[in-house]
């Protein structure tokens, strides 16, 4: 369904409110996730013209940027919804974003550390691997819970 033109500023960009292609290409999130994103009530209620086009303001956009940038951070959604709503409370204690932020963080070296030790048992699997025409293999027999190689070289 074409839609018409956004009147455009002297640099060329659509003044808002934008439509959803607009918004998507302004935040960097897709119209998919945009609308996932409002379903989810993360966005807030989003203004709609009479036949239903969603119509995005300049505060929507940097909304979506906010929760673009807190999921590439690694932020869950229930984490972000939190974080959006004290970023929108301009009495909000800094203390309450601090402890998300933290919890966050310690979820993240708990993470690492667990895939660094994948990592050193893969290493470690690999190494006594001879990857030959030989059918005995301490990879596969790791994985299926036998004991462990030796370590002898």
């Amino acid at each position: 369904m074409p839609s018409l033109p956004e009147p455009a500023d002297s640099a060329g960009l659509s003044r808002f409110p934008v439509n959803i292609g607009q918004a998507a290409a302004r935040s960097g999130v897709s119209a998919k996730m945009l609308r996932h994103y409002e379903s989810l009530g993360l966005l807030g209620r989003v203004m709609r013209t009479d036949n239903g086009y969603r119509q995005y303001t300049e505060a929507d956009v940097h909304s979506l940027r906010f929760i673009k940038r807190s999921r590439d951070m690694g932020f869950s959604i229930a984490e972000i919804a939190e974080l959006v709503n004290l970023w929108h409370d301009r009495r909000r204690a800094s203390a309450s974003v601090k402890t998300i932020a933290q919890k966050h963080l310690d979820d993240l070296s708990a993470r690492i550390e667990a895939m660094q030790a994948m990592q050193r048992t893969l290493q470690n699997l690999l190494h006594h691997c001879h990857g030959d025409e030989r059918p005995d293999c301490p990879i596969l027999d790791d994985l299926a819970g036998s004991p462990q190689p030796s370590c002898h070289g």
